[in-house]
């Protein structure tokens, strides 16, 4: 998994610095969080396919993170996409899209699900494995998005208006294979192998059975990511990085206007440190900067020195979860 911010200034693009979006990526497929205008050429500069895009969540309806969804839903037409898309925002965002659709502004000519997600706590959601569901249940994060191999959770947080922050979250993955103990149980190179690295028993050429926990090594769990933008300090923040490998947080200001930061709705970057602090985050992402920091260290430098493993978000650099 990677992730690559797209645009990282707060309110208006800088020439350095687009309006909110961030891709994360997986095998074959990324997601995309957050749409802010001229989203679409950003993603063409990362040397990203907008088809191999599966599903896109916007946090909430300020223009700087949705502006620039229309246009990539129809050049994703003009292109003639035909796989299908998910799209999960907050209430309003459905009657905003069949207004633009009306006014013949927004094409679409691919499956489109487009998922509403209200301030409701309960969990569930659109999750389908019990253990989507008892994750679910153990807090307040709702499962808005799964496939196969991880699940995408919501939670609203603390902005001027309502607001959504997501967690990515991959299932556990098996242990590793050791090559030398199959080889030493007579498991013959080829199919068998892949069949144990999936967790399935094999039959051998003598009859013996192996099984998997004989050459897979313990089971290793899976990263996550969380993104919480924009929104003051709170308690939804922490519950979604929960012990998360990546932490992606606003910082629009620094420690001397916390005041501002809190009558807009935004944190500092000492703030979003100490929410990696009390999450138990491994890493912090500083994103959504104000446009009054064309040099962002004293951001850097506030929350360094609160959480160490902080680094500022770059528009188009790559960083490996």
């Amino acid at each position: 998994m990677k992730v690559i911010p797209l645009g990282t200034s707060s309110g208006k693009p800088t020439l350095k610095r687009n309006v909110s979006a961030t891709a994360v990526v997986r095998e074959g497929e990324w997601l995309l969080f957050d749409c802010g205008e001229g989203t679409q050429t950003q993603i063409q500069r990362a040397g990203l396919s907008p088809n191999r895009m599966t599903a896109i969540f916007i946090t909430h309806l300020h223009g700087d993170h949705f502006n620039g969804l229309p246009g990539l839903l129809s050049t994703m037409a003009l292109d003639r996409r035909e796989r299908s898309l998910t799209l999960v925002g907050p209430p309003g965002i459905r009657e905003y899209l069949d207004t633009l659709a009306r006014l013949k502004i927004l094409f679409v000519n691919y499956p489109l699900e487009v998922r509403e997600v209200d301030g409701r706590s309960q969990g569930g959601g659109e999750g389908r494995g019990e253990e989507s569901v008892a994750k679910a249940r153990e807090g307040r994060l709702r499962v808005v998005y799964e496939a196969a191999e991880y699940a995408v959770y919501a939670q609203p947080i603390d902005h001027r208006i309502f607001a959504l922050g997501y967690r990515v979250e991959e299932r556990p993955r098996p242990g590793r294979f050791d090559l030398e103990r199959a080889r030493a149980l007579g498991v013959p190179e080829g199919p068998l192998f892949g069949r144990l690295q999936a967790g399935n028993d094999v039959e051998l050429p003598d009859g013996r059975i192996a099984h998997p926990s004989d050459v897979l090594g313990p089971g290793r769990p899976g990263k996550v990511v969380a993104y919480c933008t924009d929104t003051r300090p709170c308690a939804a923040s922490i519950e979604l990085a929960r012990e998360a490998d990546l932490l992606i947080h606003e910082a629009t200001y620094t420690h001397d206007l916390s005041a501002e930061a809190r009558e807009f709705g935004h944190s500092t970057a000492g703030q979003a440190a100490q929410v990696a602090v009390e999450s138990g985050a491994r890493r912090l992402l500083l994103t959504h900067f104000s446009t009054r920091f064309g040099d962002v260290t004293p951001l850097l430098e506030e929350a360094s020195a609160i959480f160490e493993e902080t680094e500022i978000a770059n528009d188009l650099v790559e960083l490996e979860v």
